[in-house]
């Protein structure tokens, strides 16, 4: 069984100048793309059953993306939007330039390199960064320190630095360079991104993406001085009406009372915040599953990830047949169905008040709100979560999605290397 995408990108690279050695924190609110306020909404929509089975096939990309990779208090609008061409996301208002050129780009946890669609990129959305406008655009060039950061970099000869990448089902294709970059009101000069000047597929976000990954090209690691590798998120329902969800940087501004687990370190997918799962319970049960389903190990890339981009949580087979299995059980007789890649609906209302992850040192307990999808009419009611299929690419990674993440503060300190949760409603 297959999981769905609602990715929620933002992706950038390393600062050599960040604005000072003071530290500041913003606090950045968030929309979902499928949200009707979202101002590149398609004039067409989607029946819910349409809908959730377009996510489900992003999710799938996504997924298979993921395996591949192994001091003033500010607001700027994110809201939950409708669909972007296939791309539905979690988005943020970005400024790029001088003067500033507005994006609402995706927010991405588990991705470094920020990706920018540039004047006349192919393929690209017709809304672009045009760099010509900007006085303090640069190219950087091949022998700078950030070019060797950049996966796949290629110079041919030439004197700018290039570089090409897949993300879920696209090739992109960029230039490195380096630009000021505004978030709320602090803006961040020679901030790396790669200016996108083809693309095919249709992962790419529309207005590009800014990665919230702890690898050395991305937005934490180049404001180092500025965060302090410090920010959390709060995710609204993606059918929220509001600009209500946040993106907090810096420690400041952060819970002090918030349960966590420790971060795990993967050298082979260093962007991806690993944790340990040890256990879930549906209901008052804790599901009999094999350790070796949540077995943490960087040489295979085994493990549990926190994600933005993944819509529903999925997990490997054997976890996601027992904790499937345990659901119905607590359903009895009640008759089940499907949907799409969803294995387990119901047309009866669900008796399951709570299912709970269990991490070391912390516990996340999500409402039905959290792990239940319902059709427009309310007639159809289904687990929503999924299965990677045994011998895909992506069979051993559990990946906590944003759907149940979606009312919770996510912490992530890594000074102090660990993930906190903690319930907020931001819907």
């Amino acid at each position: 069984m297959r999981i769905l995408i609602f990715s929620f990108a933002i992706l950038f690279f390393s600062v050599a100048n960040v604005v000072s050695n003071q530290e500041q924190d913003s606090t950045l609110q968030i929309i979902h793309v499928n949200h009707p306020s979202y101002p590149l909404r398609p004039k067409t929509t989607l029946s819910w059953e349409d809908s959730v089975l377009q996510m489900q096939s992003n999710d799938e990309s996504r997924v298979r993306y993921l395996s591949m990779l192994a001091s003033a208090r500010q607001t700027v609008p994110i809201a939950s939007g409708s669909q972007i061409t296939k791309n539905p996301t979690y988005i943020i208002k970005v400024n790029v330039g001088t003067p500033a050129q507005p994006l609402l780009m995706a927010l991405d946890t588990n991705n470094d390199a920020a990706l920018v669609p540039c004047h006349m990129c192919l393929g690209c959305s017709s809304t672009t960064f045009n760099s010509t406008k900007s006085s303090t655009f640069n190219n950087v060039t091949c022998g700078s320190p950030q070019c060797s950061q950049v996966s796949n970099s290629n110079c041919g000869g030439k004197t700018s630095c290039h570089f090409n990448l897949p993300y879920g089902n696209s090739n992109v294709s960029a230039n490195l360079a380096q630009d000021t970059l505004t978030l709320a009101n602090n803006h961040i000069p020679n901030f790396t991104f790669g200016c996108v000047n083809s693309t095919t597929g249709t992962s790419l976000p529309a207005q590009g993406l800014m990665g919230l990954g702890r690898g050395p090209l991305s937005f934490i690691s180049q404001t180092l001085t500025l965060y302090n590798s410090t920010f959390s998120y709060c995710l609204p329902n993606y059918k929220s009406s509001g600009f209500t969800g946040s993106l907090k940087l810096g420690p400041k501004f952060q819970p002090i009372q918030i349960k966590s687990t420790p971060l795990l370190k993967n050298s082979r997918r260093p962007s991806l915040y690993y944790v340990d799962l040890k256990a879930i319970s549906v209901g008052a049960n804790v599901v009999k599953i094999p350790p070796s389903a949540f077995a943490f190990d960087p040489n295979t890339g085994a493990g549990t990830i926190f994600d933005t981009g993944v819509q529903f949580t999925t997990l490997v087979m054997p976890a996601y047949v027992a904790v499937r299995d345990e659901f119905r059980r607590r359903m009895g007789k009640a008759t089940v169905s499907s949907l799409g890649g969803f294995d387990t609906c119901y047309t009866v209302p669900i008796t399951i008040p709570s299912i709970t992850f269990m991490f070391q040192g912390m516990n996340m307990t999500l409402a039905q709100d959290n792990f239940l999808i319902h059709s427009t009419s309310g007639s159809t009611t289904c687990l929503a979560m999924a299965a990677e299929m045994d011998g895909s690419v992506n069979s051993v990674l559990n990946v906590i999605g944003s759907f149940q993440q979606q009312n919770h503060r996510i912490l992530i300190d890594q000074p102090k290397s660990r993930l906190g949760v903690a319930w907020e409603r931001c819907s």
